[in-house]
């Protein structure tokens, strides 16, 4: 990840990043009077490697795990199949968390025939008391969203619901506000729309 913009530069300057190669792959970025410290949890699941996923602490707080759920060329557990699998090997380093990034996952895209879908993963982290904050905003059911955050091939007409924002009772409990970037603005430089939480107190999150 390499610009020659010095905005930009003055801006990343504290941040972490994981990828394949130096254009693409995942970053937290926070600002320069925030302590980030990377977090060493396991990206291998029965011998299977996951990515992207990259977990963190924050002030030495809490913790923060940035997701990009990845096809990862796997003919059965892609997108939320490579979250299921990241949750069972990690699921015991939670605490005081949260999960930020994009899924590729709605509960639209749930299978009968399978326990990794969307569902499941949202009930084994309800499990853990960390909740949707865009759902217990909005008061809306999964794979019932009148919001999206995502635009395939940034067309307005595929919308689709699959970034989130997901919290332990320690952020949930103070959820004060959650915003989406205006597509007419984002939809210029990116298919995603930025999704802004507001808490009360002192932590202010945007992915």
């Amino acid at each position: 990840m390499r610009t020659q913009d010095h905005g930009y530069v003055e801006w990343a300057g504290n941040h972490l990043w994981i990828g394949e190669n130096r254009n693409k792959g995942l970053g937290i970025f926070v600002r320069n009077d925030l302590a980030i410290e990377p977090l060493y949890w396991s990206n291998i699941y029965k011998d299977h490697y996951v990515k992207y996923f990259l977990p963190c602490l924050i002030n030495k707080d809490f913790q923060l795990l940035g997701i990009w759920a990845h096809h990862n060329n796997s003919p059965n557990f892609g997108y939320i199949g490579q979250m299921w699998k990241y949750l069972q090997v990690n699921k015991g380093n939670f605490g005081k968390i949260l999960l930020a990034g994009d899924l590729n996952s709605n509960a639209i895209w749930d299978e009968w025939d399978r326990w990794w879908n969307h569902s499941d993963v949202l009930r084994e982290l309800h499990e853990l008391g960390i909740e949707s904050l865009y759902h217990r905003f909005f008061k809306e059911g999964q794979g019932k969203e009148t919001n999206p955050t995502f635009f395939m091939n940034r067309k307005q007409e595929r919308p689709y619901h699959i970034d989130y924002f997901l919290g332990s009772m320690a952020f949930s409990s103070r959820l004060s506000g959650f915003g989406i970037g205006a597509k007419e603005m984002w939809l210029k430089m990116s298919d995603h729309l930025p999704l802004i939480c507001d808490f009360d107190e002192q932590h202010n999150v945007s992915a």
